[in-house]
């Protein structure tokens, strides 16, 4: 490649908040070596796409992805990359499978993201797999969410090693960040204008236990005293590790939302020690109680597998009764993805893929009733939402999201008319309901 040659890149990022840090890395990593930036794949010499594989619909996702973009090699683009969770845990095979592509970049390699873009367009089939990544204290970050809120990701990798799930095999063994990084990190997003911190990691209650301390509660503490920020979000907090410690951080300090997402997967007690998880649905209830009790107003999130190896009628209806009785606020549903190298794939009693789904559209529905009336009992009530942006199917509605809704999974409330700035904090009337979107009128004076 031409030292002056101007070389542009587009990244297509799939899956979840945790690949789109890693996204954020990427680019920031690119510009800093002076590729061009764009977010039109049509225009760009280089595409990557950022793969998500942890189920098989994310898989046929990321696939479909790549040969739609492996058409614009017929135009602009020279080089085709494929980065993240598809890339890692296939490798060198997913190159074979897939001759459109010139090159992949694991999960532990994104920090090599320019080497392996320098080195495609120098014609060189380009396999990085062997790493093992953990963001530095000074990884760049080139934001792609509204420039009011960020996702900051505050560990790496898994121990839980559920039977169902790949994510041990993709990203490798929990590796926190440590403290000081997080929160100087923290500190640059709210410095550039970030009022609102989501932290994720696959299970952010063991943040620091590889270090030989739990650190939570701490980092809690140092970014409630970051000036200017006005939520913090805690997101795949993990229930076995949800102890007294945790719930009086969330409870004290009140920058801290009152709203946790707690993956259950499931209620059964066959089911879920199968999975490999420790709870049963009695103590779960009971968590949900102490939650509720300890942090009034809280939101409670979870997700659910449908069709588990074993799930029979008997354990399903296990289920549906738990979710009638633990009235959760938000709930994401997914059929079981049978995945090659999990505990899971071995067990006998799969579930056939019709029944996943007519099992998954019942959980829905009765989901959907409990949150049409929880909905209704918001009615008339005046609560604080945080302006997000223009509606991208109508300009002349603004969204905002209360504390109980985490960004681009938990719906909105919708505002007739242009309110800004966006990132400022509103008190709203809520007038009524769509689907899971509220809708609402601000309140006058505004709140701050």
């Amino acid at each position: 490649m031409d030292s002056m040659e101007l070389v542009s890149v587009a990244l297509v990022s799939l899956g979840c908040a945790k690949n789109l840090v890693d996204s954020e890395v990427m680019l920031a990593l690119l510009k800093e070596e002076s590729f061009l930036l764009t977010s039109n794949p049509g225009d760009a010499d280089v595409v990557i796409i950022n793969t998500c594989g942890f189920i098989e619909s994310a898989k046929e996702e990321s696939i479909n992805v790549i040969l739609e973009m492996a058409a614009l090699k017929k135009k602009r683009c020279r080089v085709l990359l494929a980065a993240g969770c598809l890339a890692q845990r296939y490798g060198e095979r997913l190159l074979d499978k897939m001759p459109e592509l010139d090159g992949i970049v694991g999960t532990g390699d994104i920090g090599g993201i320019v080497t392996a873009v320098r080195r495609s367009l120098a014609r060189e089939k380009v396999v990085l797999t062997e790493g093992l990544y953990r963001e530095s204290d000074d990884a760049p970050r080139l934001l792609s969410t509204p420039s009011h809120s960020a996702f900051i990701k505050i560990a790496e990798g898994c121990d839980n090693r559920c039977s169902y799930c790949a994510i041990p095999l993709i990203r490798g063994a929990y590796r926190s960040r440590k403290l000081d990084s997080v929160l100087a990190e923290a500190r640059t997003l709210v410095e550039g204008g970030v009022r609102e911190l989501n932290l994720v990691a696959q299970d952010i209650t063991l943040f620091g236990s590889d270090y030989g301390k739990k650190e939570l509660p701490a980092l809690i503490s140092g970014l409630a005293k970051l000036e200017g920020l006005s939520w913090i979000r805690l997101l795949y907090a993990y229930p076995e590790r949800i102890d007294d410690i945790f719930i009086e951080a969330v409870a004290g300090e009140h920058k801290i939302c009152k709203y946790i997402d707690l993956p259950l997967q499931h209620a059964d007690e066959l089911v879920l020690r199968r999975m490999g998880r420790r709870l049963t649905a009695e103590k779960i209830l009971r968590l949900l109680e102490k939650l509720r009790r300890e942090i009034p107003g809280i939101s409670l999130r979870s997700t659910f597998i449908v069709g588990f190896p074993g799930e029979g009628e008997k354990e399903f209806q296990s289920l549906l009764d738990f979710l009638y009785e633990a009235r959760l606020d938000r709930v994401g549903f997914f059929t079981y993805s049978r995945e090659e190298g999990t505990k899971a794939a071995g067990f006998r009693q799969q579930v056939p893929q019709k029944v996943k789904e007519e099992r998954m559209q019942q959980a829905i529905a009765l989901q959907s009733a409990i949150i049409k009336e929880k909905n209704r009992i918001l009615l008339g009530s005046v609560i604080p939402v945080m302006l997000d942006g223009k509606s991208a199917q109508d300009i002349a509605v603004t969204l905002a999201r209360t504390e109980g809704q985490a960004p681009e999974v938990d719906g909105y409330v919708r505002l007739s008319g242009q309110h800004t700035p966006y990132g400022k904090i509103v008190d709203v009337h809520i007038t009524g309901a769509d689907g899971v979107d509220l809708l609402a009128k601000i309140c006058h004076p505004n709140r701050h």
